[in-house]
């Protein structure tokens, strides 16, 4: 997901893209136009209240008409503040389910993506789509659509309203409407490449936030919190001269309309005072309330302007959102369904292994031509050195990668064949490192799967020893989890996790160094825990420690990417071979 590289979507089809978002909200954008309509209508009527209200008190002869004038103005202004307000709730109602759909829609794709399209892609990258840029796009639906379209009619309005008055003094409004468009033009491009810059500053200071604020504990043990804040400085730096390059910008655009503005509001007051006083040959003589009307229509002129032009700013950051939250859902992930793919209804639990070859980086093989064949109920053990592949089996059975040559059987029909997610359900993973969510054990237990019950939780825990502790804790299976399940020791993470995985009944379990890092109590309750679990399924595990998993059917052993030896542990002993080396070695560092 290179956002560098990525094609620039052109504003016609960044404007159809999100269109699309505005499905089932069009009667309330339409009722909101409606309403906008109205209330820009009677601000045209109000400049002409007031000159006529100036008139009628320079004649001074009816009172009443006066007085029934400023009562109609109050009453329009009245009916503004109404329209405006119902227009404001419409909207704010449309934009937050618009971009309610839009963050669903990103984050459903991401859900989507592969265990290595993630390891590309930084995680406060993907943050940042789904909350700084959906946040960024929900103004231009809550405000910037409807206003934009109010301030384009409003300019229409205010030119017609003026023309029909007086022709030629709304020439002398036009006199710098030609400075206006050069000046629009040159902003456009300039705000939407700063705008792209402030959005890339951000994306890294999150990017960065979030990896450091992860990895704290090993910044403070190897006392580098300067350095992080050397580096920490310079993303912050980057988004600073960035946002006052925005800010340089915009705030160059707006004092030179309003200078425009200025310009305009000296020439209506200089013709058409000299005007009114016969001293104009270029316009016919006006009265002071046409003065009066024009003035305010050139603050109604100019007021769109202006607002354009903040509406413009806001309208370039949606853009620029936009384009980031587009890479992110035009990223295909790597790893789909088969069109024909099937529903996996009742796995028996054999795997195969054919021949096999994957890597990582092209042309770097962790896997050989690998071979071999796990039985119905069979437990099976990987062992080997540390990058010999071990780990790397138990994520191509799961398809968190898909292989390049080869294949992989289960109950005798290709992986690929079968749908991702029911291939996932029937396989319960228990990997080394354990994620726990903030909630309880309970929830972490049950995984918000609603037809798991309280008690078939109670009764997985127990199974796999997990009650131990949490019987001791002061709330039980409702204990708190905090962020990562931190305030667990290793052995507790990973007994919850032995939990999880028994209470949904998959038929193959798969466990990745499950007592690496545990204490010794702790690791004998493991220990129970997987002789028990060996009884219910398929079991494949991978493991350092050779203790674990001498009661295994079988263990085969790898070594750089590829099955030296097969067999039971007394078997694989007797070979005197690469088990029996590990065998020995670990005896030894025990000893």
């Amino acid at each position: 997901m290179n956002e560098t590289a990525q094609v620039r979507l052109t504003d016609r089809k960044m404007i159809r893209r999100l269109s699309k978002y505005m499905k089932g909200n069009v009667w309330k954008f339409i009722f909101a136009g409606l309403l906008m309509l109205l209330s820009v209508a009677l601000n045209l009527l109000l400049p002409y209240l007031l000159g006529k209200a100036a008139r009628l008190l320079g004649e001074a002869n009816d009172y009443r008409e006066i007085l029934l004038t400023v009562l109609l103005y109050a009453l329009c202004m009245a009916m503004v503040f109404v329209f405006q307000y119902f227009q404001a709730i419409i909207l704010q109602k449309a934009g937050q389910d618009i971009i309610f759909r839009i963050r669903e829609d990103v984050f459903s794709h991401i859900q989507t993506f592969s265990t290595n399209q993630f390891t590309k892609t930084p995680v406060g990258k993907l943050v940042t789509r789904v909350t700084n840029d959906t946040n960024t796009l929900s103004e231009m639906y809550t405000s910037v659509l409807i206003d934009l379209l109010k301030n384009v009619f409003t300019i229409i309005g205010v030119m017609t309203a003026m023309l029909i008055l007086n022709a030629r003094l709304t020439l002398l409004v036009l006199v710098f409407s030609p400075l206006l468009v050069i000046i629009s033009f040159v902003f456009r491009k300039l705000s939407r490449k700063a705008y792209r810059e402030v959005r890339n500053n951000l994306t890294d200071v999150n990017t960065f936030l979030s990896e450091n604020i992860s990895g704290m504990k090993v910044t403070q043990v190897f006392n580098q919190e300067r350095k992080k804040l050397r580096e920490f400085r310079e993303r912050n730096e980057a988004l600073k001269k960035s946002s006052l390059k925005e800010i340089f910008i915009f705030g160059i655009f707006r004092p030179t309309i309003y200078v425009i503005h200025l310009l305009t509001t000296a020439l209506v007051l200089w013709f058409g005072a000299r005007s009114a006083l016969g001293a104009s040959s270029f316009l016919p003589e006006v009265g002071y309330d046409m003065i009066i009307t024009f003035t305010q229509y050139v603050d109604m002129l100019f007021n769109p302007l202006q607002q354009l032009a903040e509406q413009f700013n806001i309208l370039q950051s949606a853009f620029a959102s936009a384009e980031k939250i587009f890479s992110v859902l035009d990223t295909e992930p790597e790893i789909v369904d088969e069109p024909d793919a099937i529903e996996l209804e009742d796995l028996r639990g054999e795997i195969e292994f054919k021949n096999v070859w994957f890597s990582y980086i092209p042309d770097e093989w962790v896997l050989k031509d690998v071979s071999f064949k796990i039985k119905p109920r069979e437990t099976v053990a990987f062992v080997g050195a540390t990058g010999s592949g071990k780990t790397t089996i138990l994520s191509l059975i799961v398809r968190n990668y898909d292989i390049q040559k080869g294949k992989i059987l289960i109950d005798g029909r290709d992986i690929k064949d079968i749908k991702i997610s029911s291939l996932r359900k029937q396989i319960g993973q228990m990997p080394q490192d354990v994620f726990l969510f903030s909630g309880t054990i309970f929830s972490n237990i049950q995984m918000r799967e609603e037809a798991i019950s309280f008690e078939d939780v109670k009764e997985a825990a127990e199974y796999v020893n997990a009650d131990k502790f949490i019987d001791k804790l002061p709330n039980g299976y409702h204990e708190e989890v905090r962020e990562r399940g931190n305030n667990f020791s290793s052995g507790q993470r990973q007994l919850i996790s032995f939990a999880r995985t028994v209470v949904h009944k998959p038929k193959v379990m798969m466990l990745d160094e499950a007592t690496a890092n545990i204490d010794t109590e702790t690791e004998s309750l493991i220990q129970d825990s997987l002789n028990k679990m060996m009884n219910i399924g398929t079991m494949v595990i991978v493991a350092h420690r050779l203790s674990t998993i001498q009661h295994a059917d079988r263990i085969i052993v790898l070594h750089k990417g590829r099955v030296v030896e097969e067999g039971n542990h007394q078997e694989l002993l007797k070979k005197r071979g690469h088990y029996y080396k590990l065998y020995q070695l670990q005896n030894q560092e025990r000893n």
